[in-house]
């Protein structure tokens, strides 16, 4: 297999940016956005995330309430935090709920996102011979357990007609797996935004598969039973829900000007945000958290249990609350063109 090295100075900005998909590091406090009132929302975040698309939008103006931001770089130690109520509300990928759930966390799915799959990818070094999912078979591959992408690693080898025993899974969060990537230590890395962009624009690898047709496609916001139970947080959820739906449909139209500050925000250079925006944020639609969206991240739940990653069956309705669905298009509704405008 053909050496890819990547310059160390670039693996820093990703080490940060493990986003809402996976992974296990913790978090560090983050700023405060100040408002009127006593009331303080706790908000999980990433780096360049929900805080950062909130002020590029001009959607933190006015606020009747103050939100204090603690920075996660995964879902799994956020959603943690939010069943322990050091957390109000936080957003995650499609995977890391499931998993929280099979862990009997006190979650509630309460708003939630559509979105193109085709950020959530299996690349393979420009030199591999690997030109079909098919092909797989017996190859290493890197993942981080419990993410959006290792779903998408199963989806793809069923639709190959292929399981997970017949490769050699390596457990590796992105910055442990992009320099395994990179240096050829694997065969190949299941992945998703901005890893997608950064390797693709360095011309560092290519796409074997992506996870449209095979993935929902869905993000999601998770809140904490608590604070849905407090009149007053559960009020300024709705409020916070709201400035976030605007902003998610502010970048639609300003896709350079969030990607500027995207990039400033994590470090990315502008070609990759840009890329990673133009790939995934720029597709996003808010949709309710209905029936076929249960049924869908039931399906997921089911898969890892049937891996006995899941210890037992999850019901996945009984992690939602759908009180902030409002006028929202379902779940199904097709994600915007993938570019934007």
């Amino acid at each position: 297999m053909r050496r890819h090295l990547v310059p160390a100075a670039l693996l820093l900005p990703f080490a940060l940016l493990l986003t809402a998909c996976g992974g296990s590091a913790g978090a560090h406090t983050g700023s405060d956005t100040d408002g009127k009132g006593s009331l303080t929302l706790e908000v999980g975040d990433q780096k360049g995330g929900s805080e950062a698309i909130l002020q590029a939008a001009g959607e933190l103006k006015n606020l009747t309430y103050k939100i204090h931001w603690s920075t996660f770089t995964s879902g799994p130690p956020l959603l943690e935090a939010v069943n322990a109520k050091a957390v109000d509300i936080g957003g995650v990928g499609n995977t890391p709920p499931v998993f929280a759930a099979g862990a009997g966390s006190k979650i509630k799915v309460v708003a939630a996102w559509h979105g193109t799959s085709i950020s959530d990818a299996l690349l393979v070094p420009n030199g591999s011979k690997l030109t079909t999912p098919r092909q797989l078979k017996g190859t290493s591959i890197a993942v981080a357990q419990g993410s959006s992408a290792h779903y998408q690693l199963v989806a793809s080898l069923k639709a190959a007609g292929l399981s997970i025993k017949d490769v050699k899974v390596k457990y590796l969060q992105p910055a442990d797996a992009l320099a395994a990537f990179t240096s050829g230590k694997v065969d190949a890395w299941a992945v998703w935004d901005p890893y997608t962009s950064q390797v693709l624009q360095a011309k560092q690898g290519r796409v074997l598969t992506t996870g449209k047709g095979v993935t929902n496609g869905l993000t999601f916001q998770v809140a904490s039973p608590t604070a849905l139970a407090d009149q007053k947080k559960s009020a300024a959820i709705k409020d916070y829900l709201q400035r976030l739906r605007r902003a998610t449909e502010w970048v639609y139209g300003h896709q350079e000007e969030w990607a500027k500050v995207w990039s400033k925000d994590t470090g990315l250079p502008y070609d990759v945000a840009l890329a990673a925006v133009k790939r995934s944020y720029s597709t996003r639609v808010s949709v309710a958290v209905d029936k076929p969206l249960i049924a869908s991240e039931q399906q997921i739940a089911d898969t890892f249990t049937e891996l006995k990653l899941i210890p037992s069956k999850v019901d996945f309705a009984t992690f939602v609350d759908t009180r902030y669905n409002g006028g929202l298009p379902a779940s199904t509704s097709a994600p915007r063109t993938e570019g934007g405008s």
